[in-house]
C-alpha cells in the first residue's frame, strides 16, 4: 500500500508538470522553429557532401537515412531541459532545503519532472521535424524502426537524465555547474553521435566511442529508427539499461554525499 501511495505521488507530480508545460505549447512551437533552421542547414551541407562524393551511401547511410537520423537526434537533444540550471537555482535560492524534507525522493522527483517536460518537447519537435522530413525527403526507408523509437528514446532520455543529474548534483559543492554541463553537451554533440552517426568517425575513434555511455543517449535511438535492419535492438536496450544502472548508482552516491555536506553546513 505504501509503495502504491508513493507511485501515485510521482504520477501526480508528472500530471502537474505536463499541465504546466501544456500551458506553454506556443512557446515550444516558436522555439522549435530553431530545429527547422538547424535541419535546413544540415540538409544543404549533407546534400553538397553526397554530391561531392558522387556516391549513394556514406558509411552505409543514404542521404535520406542520414537526414532522418538528424531529425531524431536534433529532436531529442532540443527536448532535454537543463538540469544544472534548475539545481543551481534551487541551491542558490535555498529551495533545495524544502525539497529535501518532502516525503518524496529528490532524484525521483526531478526525474518525473524531467521526463514529463521531455514528453511535451519531444512530441512537438518530432511533429515539426517529421513534417519537414516528409515534405523534403519523403517517408523514411525503414519505417518499422520508428515503431521502436519511443522505447529506445525513453531509455536514451533516462540515461541522459542520469548523466546530467550526476553533473548537476555537483552544485552542492561548486554551485556553478553550467560550465560542466556545457562540456558534457559538446561531448554529446560530437562523440555522442548527435551531429553524425558513429560509423562516420575514424575507425580508431569508433572503438573508443563504443565503450562510452554517450552512444546510448541519441545515437542508439536514431540508428534504431533509420537503420533498423542493421540494429540488434535487445543488445542496444541492454547496453542502455546497464549504463542507466551504473550512473543511477553514481548519482545516488553523489546525492547522499551532497546531502551530508548540506547538513554539516547547516543548509
Amino acid at each position: 500500500m505504501n509503495a502504491l501511495t508513493k507511485t501515485f505521488k510521482y504520477v501526480y507530480i508528472g500530471r502537474i508538470t505536463l499541465r504546466n508545460q501544456l500551458a506553454y505549447v506556443v512557446d515550444f512551437l516558436v522555439r522549435s522553429l530553431f530545429l527547422l533552421l538547424i535541419l535546413y542547414i544540415f540538409l544543404q551541407l549533407w546534400r553538397t557532401t553526397y554530391a561531392g562524393e558522387g556516391t549513394a551511401t556514406i558509411a552505409g547511410y543514404s542521404f535520406r537515412q542520414l537526414m532522418w537520423y538528424l531529425v531524431v537526434t536534433e529532436s531529442m537533444t532540443l527536448a532535454c531541459p537543463s538540469l544544472c540550471t534548475k539545481l543551481e537555482e534551487e541551491v542558490k535560492s535555498g529551495d533545495v532545503a524544502i525539497k529535501l524534507v518532502r516525503p518524496i525522493h529528490f532524484i525521483a522527483f526531478h526525474y518525473t519532472e524531467y521526463m514529463s517536460e521531455v514528453a511535451i518537447r519531444f512530441t512537438v519537435n518530432s511533429v515539426l521535424g517529421g513534417m519537414l522530413g516528409l515534405a523534403v525527403l519523403g517517408p523514411p526507408e525503414h519505417a518499422i524502426g520508428f515503431l521502436w523509437l519511443p522505447v529506445v528514446a525513453f531509455a536514451g532520455f533516462t540515461l541522459n537524465f542520469m548523466l546530467g543529474m550526476t553533473i548537476a548534483l555537483s552544485a552542492f559543492w561548486v554551485e556553478e555547474t553550467r560550465g560542466l554541463e556545457f562540456v558534457y553537451n559538446k561531448f554529446l554533440f560530437t562523440v555522442g553521435g548527435m551531429l553524425m552517426p558513429i560509423e562516420l568517425f575514424p575507425e580508431a575513434l569508433q572503438h573508443v566511442v563504443r565503450w562510452l555511455p554517450l552512444q546510448g543517449v541519441v545515437y542508439a535511438p536514431a540508428k534504431t529508427a533509420v537503420a533498423f535492419d542493421s540494429v540488434d535492438v535487445p543488445s542496444l536496450l541492454l547496453m542502455q539499461a546497464g549504463w542507466i544502472v551504473v550512473f543511477g548508482l553514481i548519482a545516488a552516491a553523489v546525492y547522499l554525499r551532497g546531502v551530508k555536506k548540506l547538513n554539516v553546513n547547516g543548509g
